[in-house]
Order: structure tokens, then C-alpha cells, then sequence
């Protein structure tokens, strides 16, 4: 899918040298590595071993029109960073190299945006009701339609959609992804020199960890970078996402981006091995759903709030229970998943309820597995039923990508393609990924499977999706965010936002006294280790775009104090660890950075893992170079699943333990500003860290959440899961020691029912939740939180529940959460205001909602509240 080139010149290799930059603290730290160096000088590495290697296209990264770095290789020489005792040569080694990786980089495209209704080159369209914007949506649309053959309706029915020439209506393509800034993985957008890159930030994975909910959509559309500073956290998750969508309709003007992003990723990370786990916002249904309600509204909300309008339209995917892609010979594309209906409604389905319903989201993209023997894309309980149905989706239901014929070819599921065709559009499919529908759909009408009202309804549901979007309003210029363009696209305060989401996201698991923070001025030499330390394309992670530039640990570790760099291992598979150099280095640092972890080469679409364990020997190697350390040792893991740390846990000699996902392109001065005590961290595990022997009993293609004691099973996520765990869905310290306090919650909780009511007369376990006696019903919890250390501090509040006993309920369940900025010595109230027939419910064995009736209990921190709920 990927366009390589490789090149191999005389065996020996370039890599940019991560020079010593001079930085009295973090935050002035250049975000992205300068286009000047020492004396003005390109300085390059050159190993006399025989390489060779294989350079992406798109990892050519420019700042202010310069060549910054470009991150080659992660297998990188033993160097000491201030006097590099290697090879060096000037700018114009390296000018053969960039020469021919342009040579095979040319990136065509318009230079402006594609639209429908070009009323200035042709007059006549302005007669037309579908390019008036006077009329309704579903008056436009019901106007196009009729003037659609069965061909131009069809050849609509596609991600790329044909053109209809003679009604003024250009070919559009559908697919473009914006999972964590805006990627080139679809077709639908590309890089040029007009736009080379945009703002990557962390894998939703970290950005979770924050638990800030407003920034989840702060990445979708930012607007002033002062809000982070002010502690005013219940803005900053809404901005995140906004940076996205006002990079996509910039690239959008200049022709080199679409308007439909298939974003977020919503599945719940139920197994620790699934490869797109990094995608998602973790295990807990409550966290999950936060993230898409607040990612759909950052990239879609336009500036007047009108909620018929899309500044650019997402897709929440993959609808549904679809959470392994290639394990041990089981593929994502013949899997059945064997959901119970209790599971499916607790804890699958609320993602995508609260994406739809809060969020109001454009799109649903139906997954590649079954759900009880049914592919999801030809299921109409699923997608009319619910999605359309219950839900009231306003917007489209897409295919992942061939799945029509994926249910024909891989999963035998119909006879023959037109039959795939007919069933899917039936079932309430609006758009194929693929082409499918473009081929077989006519056939099946021809023999009868499907009428033309069915394909009319499907091709109004995208052509509406595209009228909110201003595709059928004219040029783009004059239409609002007309006056976006490449300026909006790396600006600083995007690219400061990337680094803040990492930091708020990065999570300390283990600090011993006198470890972190380290003092940059008490440093003399800082040992930098393992196959992470300099990693750039590694933090970026998947359906990644092109970074406005990078920084990686090491450089941002080097512009602080005098470092010594060993890689450890050749690449993160670590088959043999290199220990000599890594040990000699942490033998004489004043203190040891460990950074190791996986990378795409580990966990991936298409790629779920089999074991949970370091990978290779870099338990080897962490272990061996603590051993040899003199001064402390922090270990960082940068992954997007949990790994079996237990070692690490408990060995003395590894002081700190920080786990930093894949944190994108600011990746790097994010790790550092924690290590230096620049950010005091805040983030919090939103997935279990389990130990190796849950992964070696539990099959990943059991699908049960709930442990069944009869048969050993231990359950799933931290809501069923009854086992030991290395760490804990929302572990997490500071460096501040934080105190909370119960202010004010109720000790009794009375639900008021009418007078016929059975259980007035009968004893009940539970209540269904009915309008009747949930209207108005709910209560204020706050809570007193206290700073006791002298460091500002942004700390995660959590409150979690236990309900009774009763169907099979979880063991502890999310109720809310709020992130809070605390000076030093300072105190804040939180309040969480709590429906009771909402947040207190539970599903039963039916998947019908009920609120349990006897003591609840709330824990947040270390403190335990209990109360009762009756009639």
C-alpha cells in the first residue's frame, strides 16, 4: 500500500547527528529540531557497516522550507552526542541522497478545492434546486436524485464516486482518514510542497490517558493555546480535535484533502494483544464514549453551532464488536464474534450510542467480522435497526474497506456478488469502500434483488452528507473557511498543542525517592538507551500522516544536559541485545534513560500480538544495563498495549517506570519536559496491564467480558476482570502528593414509583429504567481535592462504582471523571452530578437497562463512600 525506495550508496549510510543544542530549560527548547546546525553545517553519521535500508516516501519532513531531519534509521551507532567519534562530511553528501528520494516523489493534485455547482463557468446550474441554498437539505438532495440515472447513482454508491458531468458534479473521494491529524493512508488526501505535512498527535491511546475531556475535541478544532495554562480543562479537549478540521478544510481549499474523515476508532481495547488497540481510547465504555462524542464535535462543529452544518464530517468505526485482526491464524475477516447480549449493550455498543446520539457524527462504518453469525454490514438489526433506527443517525453508514466482498469471497455469506450487493443496501448500507457496489449492484437490481427506491435512499443519504459539508454551495473561497489555506496548516500553536496532549497523556507508573524529576543542572552525563531513544517515525504510530517535523527523545533529552547514546538493540524485535556499550554508558551516567517498547513492526493493523512481553531480549537489556547503572534508571515504555513489566516492577534498581504510547510528532520533548520536572505528569492508564499468564490461558477469540468461575475464566478489563494485574486501568502518580475528601454525597437514594408499581408490593432486585420514575432523578457528589507538594499539578479525578450483586453487574465501573488544575498547596472542589437511571444502571442478561436496588458504594482515591437506593 505504502510507495518505499531504497537506496544504498557505497555501503555506507547518512543519518542526521542529534547535535547538543544549547537550552537552560524545556519549554524554550525549540518544539522541532532547527534548520540550522553548528556552524552552519549538515553533520552526518557515517557507519562503515553494510546497510541497507528502506526510506518511506513520506518520512521527508521540511520546516520552513528547509530540510529539518529525516529519521532513516533506528539502527544508530554508540555515539557520545557532544563530540561524535564517527566519520563526519558536509551538506553536499547528503544533497545525492534527497535528490533521488525526490526523484521518486511526486505528489500530483489540483491546487484547488473540488465542488459542485460551479455557477461562475456555467450559468445554467444556478437553475437547478440542488445547488440552491435557500431550499432544505432534504430538498436539495430529493432535487439531485431525480435527475440521476440509475448509472450516476450507482457510480455514487462508492468511495470513489463518479462524476455527473452534465449536472455540474465532480468525481469526490470519500476516503480520508484523520485518526490523529490528518494522514495520507487514504486516497482521498495528499502532501505536496504546497502542504508537506500536518500536525500528528499522539495515538488516541495517550490522548485517552489524559482523561480531559475537552481535549478530545481541542484536537479537532484549537483556538487559543492559553486555555491550557489557565487550568480551564473543560475547554481544551473540545479544541484538539478542532486543529484537525482546520487543517483538513485548509488542505481541502488547495485541493489536497477531502471533507469525510473515517475517525475515531471507538472499540473497546478488550484484549491487551490486539493490534489496533493504539488506535482506540481504551477499555472503559464510559471513557470510550467521552472520546467520540468529543473527537466527532471538535472535527465537526462549524463556528455558528449550526448542528446541520460539518466543517468536515467523521465516522465513528468499526460497528461492531470487532477488536482482533490477525491472531494465530484467525482473521478479522472470517471471524465470528459470539457476543452475549448483555455484553454487546454494556459494553460494545455505548461508543457508538453516545458517538451518534452526543456527537451527532456524519458516518458509522460497519466492520470486517461477524456479530453472531451475521457480517455487520448485511445485519439490519445493526445498522437500520439501531444505528438509523434507535439512534436516528443523521449522516451514512460505510463499509470498511471491501468488506461487500469480503462477506461474498471470505465468508461465503451470499451466492453470488449481486446478492452481497443487494443484501447489504438493504440491510441500510449507504457506501462502499471498494467497488463492489459500483460493479454488482445494477445486476441485482436487473434480477430483482433490490428496487431503485433502496439505491435512492442510500445515494440521498451521502449526497445530504455532502450538502452539510458546502459541496454543493459553490466555490469553497466564498463560502465560510474560504480563508483557510497552507498557513493554517504546523502553525505553532498546533504543534505546541501536540506536544501538551503528549505530556497530558504520558503516565508515571513507579517513581522511587530521589529518582524523577531530574535536575538538568545537576546532570553531568545522562545515559540515553535502547531501540526507542531515538525513535521519530516510531511515535507517530499508525494511519499517520506526514509530521510537521520531529523530535525524538534524544534530541530532546541532548538539548539539556551532555548525553551518551547506545541503541541496545538493532530495531524494537531486539533478537540480540547489543549490551556492552549500554552498560559501559549507564556505569558512568549520573542517571540512565531506558526507552524501550514496541512500534508497528510489533503491534499493528493486520498484526495482533501473541505474547505481552517486552519483545526479543530488551528485558535483557533493561535489566542488565540497571544492573550496571551507578545513578537512577527510568524506565519508558512507548507502546500502544500494556506490557508484563512485573521485572521491572519490582527491581530496586529501576527507580521510575513512564509509559508514553506512541506520542507523536512532539513525542520527544513531551518525555523530556516530564523527566526534567518541566510537566509534572498527569496521565492514567485508560487499559489493563495484565501479566503474561492471562494471555497464555485466555484465548483472544473469546469474546466474554464476564468471568465464568465454573470454567476459570477470568473475565475482561478491569470491570470483570478477577486476577492479578502488573498495573491497572487507572493507575497513575505525580510528583505531587494529592489528598481528596468526600464533601458532600448522599447516604440515601429514594426512587419515587406510582402507586400500582409492583415492587411496592413485592421485593426487587432492580428497577427498569422508565421514564415514569427517572424524570428528574439525580443528586451532586463533591468532592474536596488538596495539593499537599509544593509543584502545580493537573490531577485526574475518578470515581468509580460498585453496584449490588445483581446481573452479573460489573465488580467496578467508571462514573465519571474530571481533570483539575491544582497549584502548589492549593485545594479545588469537583462536583460530578449523577443521574441515577443513567450512570447507575447496569444491563442485565437481556441487554435491558435496570438500576440495581440496595447499597452502591463510590471510590475515589483511597476513599470509600457507600449509600442505598430504594423505592
Amino acid at each position: 500500500m505504502f510507495p518505499r525506495f531504497s537506496a544504498k550508496r557505497n555501503n555506507n549510510i547518512c543519518f542526521v547527528h542529534p547535535l547538543q543544542r544549547e537550552a537552560s530549560t524545556i519549554p524554550s527548547l525549540p518544539l522541532y529540531p532547527p534548520s540550522r546546525v553548528a556552524k552552519k553545517q549538515c553533520v552526518f553519521i557515517l557507519h562503515s557497516q553494510k546497510l541497507h535500508i528502506t526510506i518511506h516516501h513520506r518520512y521527508l519532513l521540511f520546516l520552513n522550507s528547509k530540510l529539518s531531519h529525516t529519521p532513516f534509521s533506528r539502527n544508530m551507532a554508540c555515539t557520545e552526542n557532544r563530540q561524535p567519534k564517527v566519520s563526519v562530511f558536509l551538506c553536499f553528501s547528503f544533497v545525492y541522497v534527497v535528490a533521488v528520494l525526490f526523484s521518486c516523489e511526486r505528489v500530483s493534485g489540483q491546487t484547488s478545492a473540488v465542488f459542485a455547482c460551479d455557477v461562475a463557468k456555467n450559468p445554467a446550474l444556478a437553475g437547478y434546486g440542488f445547488c440552491d441554498k435557500s431550499l432544505s437539505v432534504e430538498d436539495r438532495v430529493a432535487d439531485l436524485v431525480k435527475r440521476l440515472t440509475l448509472q450516476d447513482k450507482i457510480g455514487n454508491l462508492v468511495n470513489s464516486a463518479v462524476n455527473v458531468s452534465r449536472l455540474g458534479i465532480p468525481k469526490y473521494e470519500w476516503w480520508s482518514e484523520a485518526l490523529h491529524g490528518v494522514s495520507n493512508i487514504g486516497p482521498g488526501t495528499h502532501f505536496s510542497s504546497v502542504v508537506p505535512g500536518a500536525t500528528s498527535f499522539p495515538m488516541p491511546i495517550l490522548t485517552a490517558a489524559s482523561f480531559n475531556s475537552s481535549l478530545f475535541e481541542a484536537i479537532g478544532r484549537v483556538k487559543s493555546l492559553k486555555l491550557w495554562h489557565c487550568g480551564d480543562f473543560s475547554i481544551a479537549f473540545i479544541m484538539l480535535y478542532t486543529v484537525v478540521s482546520t487543517e483538513a478544510r485548509a488542505m481541502y481549499n488547495v485541493g489536497l484533502a477531502g471533507l469525510t474523515y473515517w475517525s475515531p476508532n471507538i472499540n473497546i481495547f478488550r484484549d491487551p494483544r490486539w493490534g489496533r488497540g493504539q488506535e482506540t481510547p481504551g477499555e472503559d465504555p464510559l471513557l470510550s464514549s467521552k472520546y467520540a462524542s468529543g473527537y466527532v464535535k471538535g472535527l465537526q462543529q462549524t463556528d455558528d453551532g449550526d448542528s446541520n452544518k460539518l466543517k468536515v464530517a467523521a465516522c465513528c468505526k468499526h460497528y461492531t464488536a470487532y477488536d482482533l485482526d490477525n491472531w494465530k491464524g484467525v482473521q478479522r475477516y472470517t471471524f465470528n464474534a459470539v457476543v452475549t447480549q448483555q455484553d454487546l449493550d454494556d459494553t460494545f455498543q455505548p461508543p457508538f450510542k453516545s458517538c451518534v446520539i452526543d456527537g451527532n457524527v456524519a458516518s458509522v462504518m460497519c466492520s470486517y467480522n461477524q456479530v453472531n453469525g451475521k457480517p455487520t454490514c448485511a445485519d439490519p438489526d445493526l445498522l437500520k435497526g439501531i444505528i438509523r433506527g434507535k439512534w436516528k443517525l443523521n449522516g451514512y453508514i460505510v463499509s470498511d474497506c471491501d468488506s461487500v466482498q469480503v462477506l461474498f469471497k471470505d465468508q461465503h455469506y451470499t451466492k453470488t456478488p449481486e446478492e452481497a450487493a443487494a443484501q447489504t443496501i438493504l440491510a441500510g448500507l449507504d457506501l462502499n469502500c471498494g467497488d463492489y457496489l459500483g460493479k454488482y449492484t445494477e445486476g441485482a437490481v436487473n434480477q430483482g434483488l433490490v428496487d431503485e427506491a433502496a439505491i435512492n435512499n442510500a445515494v440521498s443519504n451521502n449526497f445530504a452528507t455532502l450538502m452539510r459539508l458546502g459541496f454543493f454551495d459553490g466555490d469553497p473561497s466564498k463560502q465560510p473557511y474560504g480563508n483557510l489555506g497552507p498557513k493554517d496548516v504546523c502553525t505553532s500553536e498546533n504543534r505546541e498543542l501536540a506536544r501538551e496532549a503528549a505530556r497530558q497523556g504520558i503516565v508515571l507508573l513507579k517513581n522511587s525517592a530521589g529518582s524523577l524529576p531530574l535536575n538538568a543542572k545537576a546532570i553531568k552525563s545522562l545515559g540515553v538507551i535502547g531501540p526507542n531513544a531515538n525513535a521519530t517515525r516510531v511515535m507517530i504510530g499508525n494511519y499517520e500522516g506526514i509530521p510537521c517535523s520531529y523530535i525524538s527523545p534524544l534530541q530532546a533529552l541532548t538539548a539539556l544536559v551532555p548525553t551518551s547514546y547506545a541503541p541496545g538493540c538493532a530495531n524494537v524485535q531486539c533478537a540480540n541485545a547489543e549490551l556492552d556499550d549500554a552498560t559501559q554508558i549507564a556505569a558512568s551516567a549520573d542517571a540512565t534513560v531506558i526507552i524501550v517498547g514496541a512500534s508497528l513492526a510489533i503491534e499493528a493493523e493486520s498484526l495482533d500480538r501473541t505474547n505481552i512481553l517486552l519483545p526479543g531480549q530488551q528485558e535483557l537489556l533493561v535489566s542488565q544495563v540497571a544492573d550496571a547503572s551507578k545513578g537512577p534508571v527510568i524506565l519508558v515504555i512507548m507502546s500502544g498495549g500494556g506490557m508484563d513489566v512485573s521485572f521491572a516492577k519490582s527491581n530496586d534498581k529501576i527507580t521510575s517506570i513512564l509509559w508514553v504510547g506512541y506520542p507523536g510528532e512532539a513525542g520527544g520533548a513531551a518525555i523530556a519536559d516530564v523527566i526534567f520536572g518541566f510537566y509534572n505528569p498527569s496521565g492514567r492508564l485508560p487499559m489493563t496491564w495484565y501479566p503474561q499468564s492471562y494471555v497464555n490461558k485466555v484465548p483472544m477469540t473469546n469474546m466474554n467480558m464476564r468471568a465464568d468461575p465454573a470454567t476459570g475464566y477470568p473475565g475482561r478489563t478491569y470491570r470483570f476482570y478477577k486476577g492479578e494485574t502488573v498495573f491497572s486501568f487507572g493507575d497513575g502518580i505525580s510528583f505531587s502528593n494529592i489528598d481528596h475528601k468526600i464533601v458532600k454525597a448522599p447516604q440515601l437514594v429514594s426512587v419515587p414509583l406510582a402507586e400500582d408499581h409492583e415492587c411496592l408490593s413485592s421485593e426487587c432486585m432492580s428497577l427498569d429504567v422508565a421514564d415514569e420514575h427517572c424524570q428528574n432523578l439525580a443528586f451532586d457528589i463533591h468532592l474536596g481535592v488538596n495539593n499537599m507538594g509544593q509543584r502545580s499539578s493537573n490531577h485526574v479525578v475518578l470515581l468509580f462504582f460498585t453496584p449490588p450483586d445483581v446481573h452479573n453487574a460489573p465488580q467496578k465501573h467508571l462514573l465519571g471523571f474530571e481533570k483539575v488544575h491544582l497549584p502548589g498547596k492549593s485545594e479545588a472542589q469537583v462536583r460530578f452530578k449523577v443521574d441515577v437511571c443513567k450512570d447507575l444502571s447496569v444491563v442485565d442478561e437481556l441487554g435491558n437497562r435496570k438500576v440495581p436496588l440496595g447499597q452502591h458504594l463510590l471510590h475515589v482515591g483511597n476513599l470509600k463512600h457507600s449509600f442505598i437506593v430504594r423505592v
